[in-house]
């Protein structure tokens, strides 16, 4: 089996950011996960981060981390009543959004947002002003202004503003950021067998490169996962990661590929590279 590795992978700008921010932090507390990566997690739970749901559950005064995928006005102002010392890790790309969902508001339109409901970044975004929507709810209204959350399906969101184009008269910030975009277009320009994306399953853009793959997709989280994926039929391999994904666990991941399941590996700049 030829392994080629798909790049751009791993820790996008907007991860990078958050890590930095928090990279000399010790006991403290957080706003929902920092980044959805259980190695990431589980790391900074070793230097005592504890991470919670709620404001309510941060003691007063106690020093709390908003995550990288931002969070409502609603929530700030939460924060300041109860004295707390505020880190904010939002990335910079979905505090873009937050200011567009305000400046459409601020025009008077209805805003909806092309995501997944419940979603910790949709649910900032939603929070960021009166009369805004989840697609496939809809406003009765003849103008709106369109969002998207940052790491879906590129094509997907294109596709749900062209309906909206189709319906209302649309001005429109909906995009997925440029590292979502620039790996899930890198992901679908491979031509081998099979696709092995390393991240976790509770991450957005992570799920998203197994939904563009064309071919097929594996996903794994842990070397044992990996373990467990049947190969045998693989002639080319390609392997990416999400974009909350450490380089550790993407350099033993192709470790075991190379000497643990035998694998000969290409590391191209791009997959438009193979031979």
């Amino acid at each position: 089996m030829k392994v080629e590795v798909i790049n751009p992978h791993g820790f996008c700008a907007g991860v990078k950011s958050a890590l930095a921010k928090v990279e000399d932090l010790r006991d403290v507390y957080c706003l929902h996960q920092l980044v959805h990566s259980e190695i990431v997690i589980g790391r900074l739970k070793e230097r005592g981060f504890r991470f919670v749901e709620t404001l309510e559950d941060v003691p007063e005064g106690s020093r709390v981390v908003f995550s990288a995928h931002g969070v409502s006005p609603a929530v700030r102002e939460a924060a300041k009543r109860r004295s707390l010392d505020v880190i904010d890790a939002t990335c910079p790309f979905v505090a873009k959004v937050h200011r567009a969902v305000a400046d459409f508001a601020a025009k008077g339109l209805a805003v909806v947002v092309v995501g997944r409901r419940g979603h910790a970044e949709v649910e900032g975004i939603v929070g960021e002003a009166e009369n805004v929507y989840v697609y496939p709810d809809l406003p009765e209204a003849r103008r709106i202004g369109v969002v998207s959350q940052t790491t879906l399906n590129s094509d997907e969101v294109a596709d749900i503003v062209a309906e909206l184009s189709g319906k209302y008269e649309v001005e429109t910030m909906a995009e997925v950021c440029y590292a979502t975009k620039e790996r899930q277009d890198a992901v679908r320009s491979f031509r081998g067998d099979a696709l092995l994306v390393l991240g976790s399953p509770g991450s957005s853009n992570t799920r998203r490169l197994c939904e563009v793959a064309p071919c097929r997709a594996f996903m794994a989280a842990t070397l044992d996962e990996i373990r467990a994926i049947d190969f045998s039929s693989v002639g080319v391999l390609g392997v990416t990661s999400g974009a909350s994904t450490p380089e550790s666990f993407f350099n033993d991941a192709l470790s075991l590929l190379k000497y643990g399941i035998i694998g000969e590996i290409s590391n191209k700049q791009t997959v438009s590279n193979i031979e």
